[in-house]
């Protein structure tokens, strides 16, 4: 069943199952308001069970591009399209959140990006292969993201 994520009332609605939950829930608030207020787009999440094609979207750009499978189990994911962007999410248990941004019609403006929950570990898929940058939240407190640009054609 589909969940418009609210970042005015914050809910782990889904994320229960989190040893990070709160932080995961405030990360999601975060990614929830930014594309309100840059698009006007509400974010819509859905559980991973019932979403098998974002997966194995986001899991292929993982695969090909950088030969990464992640152990932790995936909550959620979102999927849409604002403007020429083809948007895909996908909120892991352990507090991991990998995000593709594909542009349609610019090869120059496509990357997968990491976020990390406050309180979790990088996860050992990404161990030494990434540098962290920081950044604060009102709702996520501090996130740590890295991304990579997708070489390939999909």
């Amino acid at each position: 069943m589909a969940y418009i994520v609210d970042f005015k009332n914050m809910s782990t609605v889904g994320l229960e199952s989190s040893p990070v939950a709160e932080a995961l829930a405030g990360l999601r608030a975060n990614e929830a308001r930014y594309f309100m207020n840059k698009y006007k787009h509400e974010f819509t999440v859905v559980p991973a069970s019932e979403s098998q094609d974002t997966l194995d979207y986001v899991e292929r750009f993982l695969k090909e591009e950088r030969d990464i499978e992640f152990a932790a189990k995936p909550l959620e994911t979102s999927s849409f399209q604002v403007e020429n962007i083809k948007i895909a999410y996908v909120f892991y248990e352990d507090g991991l959140v990998v995000n593709v941004m594909y542009t349609v019609d610019d090869p120059k403006k496509r990357a997968v990006g990491f976020k990390l929950s406050e309180g979790m570990e990088v996860p050992k898929e990404l161990e030494g292969k990434f540098k962290f940058a920081r950044q604060k939240s009102k709702l996520a407190g501090t996130i740590r993201g890295s991304f990579f640009v997708i070489k390939g054609e999909y």
